[in-house]
C-alpha cells in the first residue's frame, strides 16, 4: 500500500503551509528521511523529508498551492502502484479553497442562507453579559451560533461574531489596494516577475497593517560614543566565546530598558482595552536580500544580558539567512527593531508589525559635528565630532500619544548615551 506524504505540524498555531519547491518529481526514487519538498509558513522555509523509501507515485499539491496541516501532499510506493481513488479524495482535502469556490458556483445562495441562521430557533437562556454585549454592538442573537452547553450562546460567541463581521467589511478594503488599473498593459520589452510566497506574505501584511493602525513617526538623535567605546573594549572578549558583538545587541538592550520604563509600548490594541504584554519578545527584522525579509523573535529579551542578547542576535540572524528557522521563532513578538541603516539609510518610516504597538528604526551611524553644552552656561559650550544615529519610532496612535511615545524613545536614547 502506498505511503502518504502528509503536511506535518510545523509549530504552534500553524494551520497551513504553501508548497514552494518539489525536490523530487513523479517517478523519481527517494530514500526514507531524504528531503522531498520545501514548504513555507510565515516566511519560514522548511524541508519535509520522505516518510518512506520508494518511488514518488503522484504529487497532489503543486508548487505555490497552499495545503492544510494533515493534508496529503503526495504518495510514495512501488512503481505502478495505483493511488487514483485516494489521490482524488486527498486532493480535495489539500485544496479547500478550490472546493469552496466550486460550492459557491453550484449553490450561489449559500452565504445568504448562513447569514439568516435559523431565524425562529429557540436560543435558550441568554445571560445579562451576553445581552449587554449584543446590544452594544447591535448584534441580532438569532444570527449567532452558540457553542455552549445545549447550544447556549456565550460571551465569546458574540465577540467572535462581531470580529467576523468586521473582517467582512475590512476585507474588500484590503483587497482593493491590490487591484491594478485596468489600463496597465505590458509594453514591448517589459518583464513580469512572478511574486514569490514571501513577497505575497509581506505585501498582505503591510497593507493590512496600514489599514489597521494610524501610523505616526517621531525621531530622535542619539550620541553613540559610549556604546562605540564599550563595543571596542569588549568585542575581542566576546569573540573568544564565538560571539560577534554587533550594535544590534545594544539597540535591543536599550529597547528593553524603554519597554520596562513604559510598559504601554509593549502592548496590543483590542476593542476591550489595551493589552499589556507581560513578556518582552523582540522581533529583529532581517534582510534576505532580494527575497524579502523575515522577523525572528528573541523571546524573554528582558531576561538577557548583553552577552546573551548578542548570542541570540547572531544565532537568529544566521539561521534566518540560511533558512533554518522554525515556525515558532517568527511568532509571538511584542515589539520590533529594524536596522535600515545597514544599507546607508538615515531616516525611515517603518510599517508596524501587527498586532504590535510600534517599531523602532535605526539609521546609519555617522560622525557629525555636534555642540557639547557646558553645565554652567553657554560661554563654555564646545564643538565635537561624535558618532550619531537617528532613531525613528513609528507607533500606533490608538495606543500612544506623542508625549508617551517620546518618553519611550527618550529612554532608549538615554540608555544608549549613558552606556556604562
Amino acid at each position: 500500500m502506498a505511503t502518504k506524504v502528509l503536511v506535518p505540524l510545523l509549530g504552534e498555531g500553524v494551520e497551513e503551509v504553501t508548497v514552494t519547491k518539489w525536490l523530487k518529481k513523479e517517478g523519481d526514487a527517494v530514500d526514507e528521511l531524504e528531503s522531498l519538498l520545501e514548504v513555507n509558513t510565515d516566511k519560514v522555509d522548511t524541508e519535509i523529508p520522505a516518510p518512506a523509501s520508494g518511488t514518488v507515485l503522484k504529487i497532489l499539491v503543486e508548487e505555490g498551492v497552499p495545503a492544510k496541516v494533515g493534508a496529503v501532499l503526495a504518495f510514495i510506493g512501488k512503481p505502478g502502484e495505483s493511488v487514483e481513488s485516494e489521490g482524488v479524495r486527498s486532493l480535495r482535502e489539500a485544496s479547500p479553497r478550490d472546493e469552496t469556490s466550486e460550492t459557491k458556483a453550484e449553490i450561489p445562495q449559500q452565504p445568504q442562507r448562513q447569514e439568516t441562521l435559523n431565524p425562529n430557533r429557540e436560543m435558550g437562556f441568554i445571560s445579562p453579559v451576553v445581552a449587554k454585549i449584543a446590544a452594544e454592538h447591535g448584534v441580532n442573537l438569532q444570527q449567532v451560533q452558540g457553542t455552549g452547553l445545549n447550544g447556549r450562546i456565550t460571551k465569546n460567541d458574540v465577540l467572535n461574531y462581531v470580529e467576523s463581521q468586521k473582517s467582512k467589511v475590512q476585507r474588500p478594503l484590503a483587497q482593493s489596494s491590490n487591484l491594478q488599473p485596468a489600463n496597465i498593459k505590458p509594453a514591448a520589452g517589459d518583464q513580469l516577475i512572478k511574486h514569490t510566497v514571501i513577497r505575497k506574505q509581506i505585501a498582505e501584511h503591510m497593507v493590512m497593517s496600514k489599514h489597521t493602525s494610524p501610523h505616526v513617526l517621531t525621531v530622535m538623535e542619539a550620541d553613540m560614543s559610549r556604546v562605540a567605546k564599550h563595543r571596542s573594549q569588549n568585542k575581542e572578549m566576546f569573540a573568544r566565546d564565538g560571539i560577534n558583538l554587533t550594535f544590534t545587541a545594544y539597540f535591543m538592550t536599550a529597547i528593553v530598558a524603554g519597554l520596562k520604563a513604559y510598559p504601554n509600548v509593549n502592548s496590543s490594541w483590542t476593542d476591550e482595552g489595551i493589552l499589556i504584554h507581560k513578556d518582552i519578545n523582540l522581533g529583529m527584522a532581517t534582510s534576505l536580500g532580494e527575497e524579502g525579509l523575515i522577523v525572528p523573535v528573541i523571546k524573554g529579551a528582558d531576561n538577557l544580558s548583553l552577552l546573551a542578547m548578542a548570542r541570540a542576535v547572531n544565532d537568529l540572524a544566521n539561521r534566518a539567512r540560511t533558512k533554518k528557522l522554525h515556525a515558532d521563532e517568527v511568532k509571538g513578538g511584542t515589539f520590533t527593531l529594524t536596522n535600515h541603516g545597514i544599507s546607508g539609510s538615515l531616516f525611515a518610516f517603518p510599517v508596524i508589525n501587527q498586532p504590535q504597538c510600534g517599531i523602532l528604526g535605526v539609521g546609519a551611524m555617522q560622525k557629525r559635528v555636534v555642540v557639547i553644552p557646558a553645565e554652567g552656561g553657554t560661554r563654555d559650550d564646545a564643538i565635537a565630532i561624535r558618532p550619531m544615529v537617528y532613531l525613528s519610532f513609528v507607533f500606533d496612535h490608538r495606543i500612544l500619544d506623542g508625549a508617551s511615545a517620546d518618553w519611550f524613545l527618550g529612554k532608549v536614547k538615554e540608555t544608549l548615551e549613558n552606556w556604562a
